[in-house]
């Protein structure tokens, strides 16, 4: 199988401007190739990978665009590759521009004869690269297999390279262990159908008291220098918050990773709803001719999901259980959290709050997520075939015997 292996880079002065560089110049390879494939579309017709790689190499022999040549060629080539996927994926006109101030900078290097990884030390390791040489990381683990390519990109500040290596290992056969159900929410934010409610505060209140500090610095720089929105003070306050930012973030994903893991080692079945996450946070300001309503409540409910990290639970969930013998099971989340699990009743006015729910039918009283989780292992079980993990057939789905007549 193919897995990630994420290092901190030790980049020298020198090594870390041209990284800027070189993420500078496959930005702009990326916008250019994009605005080119919607000019073509524009006309009826199409551009193709092997043909925007073309008119690169002959961009680069040009004295006017002889700033291409300084980026390697294979990262430039893989740019473009990933533009193709993009738009074959999501449309044309769905891929986005990539900015300079809200994109960090990121690129690949595709072939592997090209990328040289040994240990120095206990700490450290070296990677070699396509014009930069040499280039120390930290050695916190093991690559585990052959490196299939290389990622180097920016958060928070700092460099990091990405390996793509193949362990060598087949997905593990299933472990036959008892079913769960797992509700995402945004008090809490994993309940589970046993019980177990798990959370943690990603961001302390120092930190977001220092965070409402930097945004409102932010904002008076911006009106300070609003003919200069490049100042040396703006990009030092940003620079700020984007380490703040990535703290948080690196904090969410130790989080979800741990609780992925735990889940698919204890069970053989994770049942979650199916959530349109894109669509459950988008902003409800509407239009001028038709604005939205509650726009303010629906912005924070919205910061409250993506908070939470719904997503990349997900993402870490099913890419845990293929090394644990557990497989991943998404049911439709539709009146998952009005439905009592005791008698069946469906009624908007039994979930009291966020945290209670009381049956206004039988009377049944439970934590509103812990609730909502049962309803979503009842569902994963029926889809799974009633009751059983799917494995072997259910001896209730036997055919019926057929006697001679």
């Amino acid at each position: 199988m193919l897995t990630g292996r994420r290092y901190l880079l030790a980049f020298t002065p020198e090594q870390a401007a041209y990284a800027e560089t070189v993420g500078a110049i496959c930005r702009t390879v990326w916008n250019t190739g994009l605005e080119q494939r919607r000019e073509y579309r524009r006309r009826g017709a199409f551009i193709s990978y092997v043909e925007q790689a073309r008119q690169v190499a002959e961009a680069k022999r040009d004295p006017d665009c002889g700033w291409l040549a300084d980026a390697p060629s294979h990262t430039l080539q893989q740019t473009l590759r990933d533009l193709e996927q993009a738009c074959k994926t999501h449309g044309t006109w769905k891929v986005r521009w990539r900015s300079k101030a809200r994109t960090a900078p990121s690129f690949r290097f595709p072939d592997p004869d090209q990328i040289a990884v040994r240990r120095v030390s206990r700490r450290w390791g070296e990677v070699r690269l396509p014009k930069f040489g040499p280039v120390r990381f930290r050695w916190t683990r093991p690559l585990g297999g052959a490196i299939r390519n290389a990622t180097v990109s920016r958060d928070g500040g700092r460099w990091y390279i990405s390996f793509c290596v193949e362990d060598g290992l087949a997905e593990a056969a299933p472990n036959g262990k008892p079913p769960i159900g797992v509700d995402r929410g945004v008090a809490v934010a994993i309940a589970r159908s046993d019980g177990g409610l798990d959370d943690r505060a990603f961001v302390t209140p120092g930190e977001a008291a220092r965070l409402r500090r930097l945004q409102q610095r932010l904002s008076r720089s911006l009106r300070v220098h609003g003919r200069n929105r490049g100042s040396n003070r703006r990009d030092e306050v940003r620079a700020e918050i984007g380490r703040l930012n990535a703290r948080i973030r690196h904090r969410r994903a130790d989080f979800v990773t741990q609780e992925a893991v735990r889940l698919v080692r204890d069970h053989g079945l994770v049942i979650v709803e199916r959530l349109r996450i894109k669509d459950m946070t988008a902003s409800a300001k509407g239009t001028v001719e038709q604005p939205g309503r509650n726009v303010r409540q629906k912005a924070g409910l919205n910061r409250a999901i993506l908070s939470k990290g719904w997503g990349g639970f997900l993402l870490k969930l099913e890419h845990a259980a293929r090394y644990h013998g557990a497989k991943v099971e998404k049911v439709n989340p539709a009146y998952t959290s009005q439905t009592c699990h005791a008698c069946k009743h469906v009624a908007p006015e039994s979930r009291e709050s966020q945290a209670v729910f009381r049956c206004v039918a039988c009377g049944h009283q439970d934590h509103a997520d812990v609730n909502a989780a049962k309803n979503i292992l009842a569902a994963g079980l029926a889809v799974t075939g009633r009751g059983d993990l799917a494995v072997g057939r259910s001896a209730k789905r036997q055919p019926p015997e057929r006697h001679a007549a």
